[in-house]
């Protein structure tokens, strides 16, 4: 079985890290620099860094704000936010991330995943995936969850899958923020459907909420933002649980 992936996600505003609850009320988290030197020192297997401004406002993610946390860390990066075209991509690869993380841009113009995919490999294109439940039934949002689509979630993840894309990020807007745990009956859907790598996120308050979305989610990595940051889950403490209970993690 391979090995577990424990994620911090660092949602930046303005130039700070935040976290809100269901993709509102925002608080400040910190300096996403220093977090981010922190979260690699301290046993994360990757970080993923979103501009959650940056499509809403219609501008690019922060290519120097990326180097400067590239500089800092020796763990796989994801970057997302504003990526419309290969060269946006270009110039974020170009300043240290290692993948990239598309949404509302994925969404508006399908064939993106595609271009993306010939040009920079699979392995380096995440498709994030909002979605929450509305009678029933999981509907993909855009713009940091503000638009909602006719997108059913499972059929835009197995068409993302077609296009290229070499991971899913997918986020439980009903789970968000709620510490109630992660959406892993939805979760494990996706695992039977698809073959590409799921990253489970939204929900995420106790060591258990992980090993739960590990084993009945089937998610094969598990990212949290507020539980990190406000020091309520040590990553390590964390690992060390999900070892005892047989669940394989890099430590």
């Amino acid at each position: 079985m391979l090995t577990k992936r424990i994620i911090p996600c660092l949602d930046i505003k303005n130039g700070r890290t935040v976290k809100g609850v269901n993709f509102v009320a925002l608080r400040d988290a910190g300096d996403p620099v220093e977090l981010a030197a922190k979260y690699a020192e301290t046993g994360a297997d990757e970080l993923v860094f979103l501009d959650i401004s940056a499509t809403e406002e219609r501008r690019k993610t922060l290519a120097d704000l990326v180097l400067r946390v590239a500089e800092k860390i020796n763990i796989p990066f994801t970057v997302g936010g504003g990526i419309s075209s290969v060269e946006d991509v270009d110039v974020l690869l170009q300043n240290g991330a290692d993948k990239v993380s598309i949404n509302s841009s994925a969404v508006k113009n399908p064939q993106l995943i595609n271009e993306l995919a010939a040009k920079f490999g699979s392995q380096c294109v995440v498709v994030a995936i909002d979605a929450k439940q509305i009678n029933g039934k999981w509907t993909v949002h855009l713009v940091g969850g503000k638009v909602p689509t006719e997108l059913d979630l499972f059929e835009w993840a197995q068409e993302v899958e077609q296009r290229g894309a070499g991971e899913i990020l997918f986020t439980s807007m009903d789970h968000d923020g709620t510490k109630n745990g992660f959406a892993d009956e939805a979760l494990a859907k996706l695992s039977e459907l698809l073959n590409i790598p799921i990253i489970a996120s939204g929900g995420a308050g106790k060591m258990h909420h992980f090993t739960d979305t590990f084993i009945n989610g089937k998610a094969d990595a598990a990212l949290a933002a507020s539980v990190f940051h406000f020091h309520e889950i040590d990553i390590l403490e964390l690992k060390l649980e999900l070892k005892n209970k047989n669940i394989p993690v890099r430590i």
